[in-house]
């Protein structure tokens, strides 16, 4: 569970109770393709249990899951489909179809082969932490995160969210963390890592398994080289992977956060309550090491978390916004750009 994160910032106005988002999600439930459907996507009970509830609370945490189906239809197989048909109106009238017609064909095509595809699956979970008013995606896929994020915003009214914003980008830190060999406190720098040239060469030099405190490394980054990616380890209880789009990724519980626990006590809730646990406390820790939240969207919310309680619903309400990047019903907003996807195909789905 969460072995990769994008993290977003949800709006201080947003104030709803675990009843109303399963209501909300039961509107969009996932159901299988149909025969001539290319993708099917919806929400499932996150326990697994048919007909289960579809947002769970585990000491406070929701827990969301949501289901992705399509259908696989290899792009040769559609081409030579077409190709059939196209020869075959060619030997009737004696006429090549024309561009308009082509694409009639192709979709034709498609619509006969849909049927006889095989289809994949695969899942996401959603977490949402309303104490810390954080929204967490278990994927390394922006593009990915953005789909589900655009549900949520329209099946969750008033729901508003930001892409966490650091006041030092991750990739300004890393470069200093393995330059100068000062990773923040309480973060240890691990054994691999991807240094990246700005120039026109994209030239790539990756370490895995290998030390990282030597002078190649220094010289790597003196030359121009950027880290894209740095593995690094939290309080010796979480190593994960660091990315310069602030992606969390290789996520992996170290032995000491499992030390009282027996070899029986694995479940649903445990899975959640041991996972969460530990990413509530190292989600502020890394924004802290990277300099703190830069204002955003909804980044007052973050300064809200700890003055909500004593100050006014409309002071809270009134938290400054910048342009948005997406609007459903609500506001996804962030960054001035969206991290670029590095990684489109290391989502689950």
């Amino acid at each position: 569970m969460f072995k990769n994160m994008i993290v977003y910032r949800i709006a201080p106005q947003w104030q709803v109770e675990l009843t109303q988002v399963e209501e909300a999600l039961a509107k969009a439930p996932f159901m299988e393709c149909g025969a001539t459907q290319e993708k099917s996507l919806g929400w499932v009970p996150p326990r697994g249990d048919a007909h289960g509830p579809l947002a769970e609370s585990v000491g406070g945490q929701w827990i969301l899951r949501f289901m992705v189906e399509s259908k696989v239809l290899p792009g040769s197989v559609l081409a030579r489909k077409v190709k059939e048909k196209a020869e075959r109106i060619e030997q009737e009238t004696g006429r090549k179809p024309g561009k308009k017609e082509s694409k009639e064909l192709k979709d034709e095509a498609k619509l006969d082969l849909l049927p006889m595809a095989f289809t994949k699956q695969g899942s996401m979970w959603v977490w949402i932490d309303t104490a810390s008013r954080l929204l967490v995606l278990d994927t390394s896929s922006q593009g990915r995160a953005d789909e589900v994020v655009t549900l949520l915003v329209e099946s969750l009214p008033g729901l508003s969210v930001s892409l966490i914003n650091t006041q030092t980008s991750p990739q300004a830190a890393m470069s200093h963390w393995l330059k100068e060999q000062e990773p923040p406190v309480g973060f240890t720098v691990d054994r691999e890592c991807e240094l990246k040239s700005a120039n026109e060469e994209k030239a790539v030099v990756r370490y895995a398994r290998h030390p990282l405190d030597i002078e190649e490394v220094q010289a790597h980054i003196d030359a121009g080289k950027l880290p894209t990616k740095l593995a690094l380890t939290w309080d010796d209880r979480v190593s994960f992977m660091l990315t310069e789009g602030l992606q969390i990724k290789k996520v992996s519980f170290l032995d000491t956060v499992f030390e009282g626990t027996k070899a029986d006590d694995g479940g649903f809730d445990t899975d959640v309550a041991i996972a969460t646990g530990e990413l509530v406390k190292l989600i502020p820790d890394l924004i802290e090491a990277l300099g703190g939240e830069a204002e955003s969207g909804v980044a007052s919310a973050a300064d809200a978390v700890a003055t909500a309680s004593a100050a006014p619903a409309a002071t809270v309400a009134s938290a400054p916004s910048a342009p948005s990047r997406k609007t459903a019903g609500g506001v996804v907003t962030g960054p001035k750009e969206a991290p670029v996807d590095t990684d489109p195909e290391a989502a689950p789905f």
